[in-house]
Formats: C-alpha cells, sequence, structure tokens
C-alpha cells in the first residue's frame, strides 16, 4: 500500500462506453478505497458527457448502499462526440478544476481510455483505467470486468434453448456478442457442448460441418446447437443451412443487450474489488495514464500506449479448442 495521501487530495470515478456487470463493484470498490486512504472520492455521472455538463458529486455513503449486486452502472454512461473536440474537453477540465479534482479513474473500454489519455496529454489530469467490457477484447489483460456475468447469462439461456430443443428434435443457432472478438461464443460453446462454433478469429467449412453432423445424427443424436459470434454475421445463415443442408426444423435466437444484464457474479465482484483498489493506489502513487490489468493470475497496470496501440488477440488455447467446431 501507498503512504496515506493528504486529504486534499481528490479523485474522480466514472463509467463509460457500453455498461458491464462489475461496473458498480468497481465503483464501490475504489471509492471505499479511497476513503481509506484518506482522499476524496466524487463520482461522474453519465461518463464523458457528465464530466462536460458538470455532472459531478461527492460519493456520499448514501450513494453506494445497494449498488454492489446491480448489473449495468448506477453513475450512467454515454459516449460524447464532443468530447473529441477541444472546446469541450476544456469545458471538462475547467468543471474539475472548479472542484479541485486533480485524478480520475474511468471504468471502461479502450475507446475510454483513449479519450481519457488525449484529456491528459492537453491538460495533464492523470488517469487509471479499469477494463470493463463483456467482449473480453482489451489488449494486455486477460480479463475484462463483465465477462464472466455476461458468460453465465448466455449460459443460462443455452440450457433453456436445449430443452425445447431435445423436446422438438430441432437444430438452434444462439448468436451471441462480439464484433471483431469470439470470445463470448468459443467460451460459451465449449461450456455448452454446442456441435457448432463460428467466430472472426476461426475458418469454417460447412461442407465438413455438414458431414459430421450428419454422422452424429446417424449416431443417434436428436438435436443441435450452434453458437455464432455477431462479428461473422452467420447467424440467419447458418440457421437456413441447418435447415436445408441437414433437413432439420432450425431456429435462430439473438441474445442481445440481455447478455450485460444481470446480478455481477462473485467472480466479477472480486475482480471488481481488486481493479478498484489497484486503481486508486495507482494514482496515489503517482502513475499516469495506466490501465489496470490482470495477467497470468495477477493484477498490474500497463501504459496506455501498450493497450491502445497493441491489437488484441483471444488465446491460441481457447481457439484451438474451439477448432474442431468450426470443421
Amino acid at each position: 500500500m501507498v503512504d496515506r495521501p493528504a486529504v486534499s487530495d481528490k479523485i474522480a470515478i466514472m463509467t463509460s462506453g457500453g455498461d458491464a456487470a462489475g461496473m458498480n463493484p468497481a465503483v464501490k470498490s475504489a471509492v471505499d478505497h479511497c476513503r481509506r486512504m484518506g482522499a476524496q472520492p466524487y463520482l461522474v455521472e453519465w461518463g464523458l458527457r457528465g464530466m462536460i455538463e458538470g455532472w459531478i458529486k461527492p460519493a456520499t455513503e448514501e450513494s453506494m448502499y445497494g449498488i454492489i449486486h446491480k448489473g449495468g452502472t448506477a453513475l450512467g454512461s454515454s459516449r460524447s462526440k464532443r468530447f473529441f473536440k477541444l472546446e469541450f474537453r476544456k469545458q471538462a477540465y475547467e468543471n474539475l478544476e472548479k472542484l479541485g479534482i486533480s485524478k480520475l479513474i474511468v471504468i471502461g473500454g479502450d475507446g475510454s481510455f483513449g479519450a481519457l489519455h488525449q484529456f491528459h496529454c492537453d491538460f495533464g489530469v492523470p488517469f487509471s483505467g479499469i477494463p470493463a467490457t463483456i467482449d473480453n477484447d482489451i489488449a494486455g489483460t486477460d480479463y475484462c470486468l463483465g465477462v464472466d456475468t455476461a458468460l453465465n447469462m448466455i449460459r443460462s439461456s443455452v440450457d433453456s434453448i436445449r430443452d425445447t430443443a431435445s423436446s422438438f428434435s430441432r437444430a438452434f443457432v444462439v448468436e451471441t456478442m462480439g464484433r471483431d472478438c469470439g470470445y463470448l461464443a468459443m467460451t460459451s460453446a465449449l461450456a455448452t457442448g454446442a456441435e457448432v462454433c463460428l467466430v472472426p478469429e476461426i475458418p469454417y467449412d460447412l461442407d465438413s460441418i455438414g458431414e459430421r453432423l450428419r454422422a452424429e445424427r446417424d449416431a443417434g443424436k436428436k438435436y443441435l446447437l450452434g453458437i455464432v459470434a455477431e462479428g461473422t454475421g452467420m447467424g440467419e445463415s447458418l440457421t437456413r443451412w441447418m435447415n436445408d443442408a441437414l433437413d432439420m426444423d432450425a431456429r435462430l435466437t439473438v441474445l442481445g443487450h440481455v447478455q450485460r444484464g444481470g446480478s455481477p457474479t462473485v467472480y466479477d465482484r472480486i475482480m471488481a474489488f481488486k481493479f478498484g483498489v489497484a486503481a486508486v493506489e495507482n494514482l496515489l502513487a503517482g502513475e499516469t495514464n495506466k490501465v489496470v490489468t490482470f495477467k497470468d493470475g495477477a493484477i498490474y497496470s500497463r501504459c496506455i500506449g501498450e493497450i491502445a496501440e497493441v491489437k488484441h488477440h483471444c488465446a491460441s488455447d481457447l481457439i484451438n479448442s474451439c477448432r474442431h467446431l468450426s470443421l
């Protein structure tokens, strides 16, 4: 732990970008640790827009009541295009300056980190980032807040779909979130025993898949499950293909934003606690433009350049484990 700072240190905490279960526990963890260290925590409502509008207030005990078990973000979030203009970033800086706030914690994705990095370049306000996105697609960290809760939401949905699939001997395709990253789809496919998994990271061969599935049906398989990442654009196509090529009644379920909701799992709450504590300590130790990361079972902090300038790749062992579901 760092030495206890002067009470005059003020740290503003915000959530930004897409919501993710675990944001609320992270806010509470950061607020509580600020108080333990003698710093004054503030809350920014509605993300980047709130910084511009001056929707910033001291964190109170009452504001932290009952948020740890809630999904989403109690502070609200936004993607403010105005923040990309210097005049509005200057307005945000002046709002912080009026309150004597000298440091920021942002809980979000790489877009939010990039915005705060530019803010630091303009006005010298240091920030510490906490990764929170259900796609788990931020470079430099093995885990982002919200991922475990999202996976459990998907698992619950697929298990329910399996019940009706087996009852009618149908094929079901389930589309998960993940524009450029197939982490949710791959992990869910392995966890639910799906027969097919299509993701951006793995080339697929429908002819080969068809031969395999027909053989499995001949051997007694009564229903089929396919998991598809939205980034492939193959949800409807795979459903039609299963109906035509396999002569099965096939249905598509697009899970959509239900994956972002739900009470945070124990794992997400514990990771939120660790991330929140680390973010506060990094700032009080004098670090700037750092993102808290989780790598090989330990908490680290990495420069924003190592996050923003590096393309994220899913772990090779996960990809290799799912290759047989695409062939």
